[in-house]
């Protein structure tokens, strides 16, 4: 496999992320009676669907990588996907299936250090830029953090 920068690892763990919770929406989809959060499901996994697929042209633009990206990717939706088949076995209700959804994932690091470093900023403003933009709340105002500022 080909050796990948920070970056093209970010890119394919948001990748298999986006891969995991187009799967993670539809079960939990199947928990729940509610129209309204059934449809707002819906619409979580379209929103994967397409991360997925900008992350995928991202891939495509990097030379003799795509391949690596894509393994990698496989393997972060495989391990989210295990963690879901553990946390919702057989007796999962809705609200187990929305705790799986928002639970936090465990940081990744290195160092074992949790907080970012400054060198990561220029990395995560560079990935922002072939984003959708800022990240919208429920009412349709825009959310931005103090770093985006």
């Amino acid at each position: 496999m080909a050796d990948l920068t920070t970056l093209e690892e970010k890119l394919a763990e948001v990748t298999g992320l986006a891969k995991a919770a187009q799967e993670a929406t539809q079960k939990v989809e199947g928990l729940v009676d509610d129209e309204e959060l059934t449809s707002q499901l819906q619409r979580m996994r379209q929103e994967a669907e397409e991360t997925e697929q900008r992350c995928t042209q991202l891939a495509d633009e990097r030379d003799g990588k795509k391949t690596a990206i894509l393994e990698k990717a496989q393997e972060t939706k495989n391990e989210a996907v295990e963690m879901m088949s553990t946390y919702l076995g057989s007796d999962a209700d809705d609200l187990d299936g929305f705790e799986f959804l928002t639970r936090p994932r465990p940081a990744r690091s290195a160092t074992g250090r949790s907080s970012e470093s400054s060198t990561r900023r220029p990395v995560r403003r560079r990935f922002r830029s072939w984003s959708s933009g800022p990240c919208r709340s429920r009412s349709g105002t825009s959310r931005r953090s103090a770093r985006d500022r």
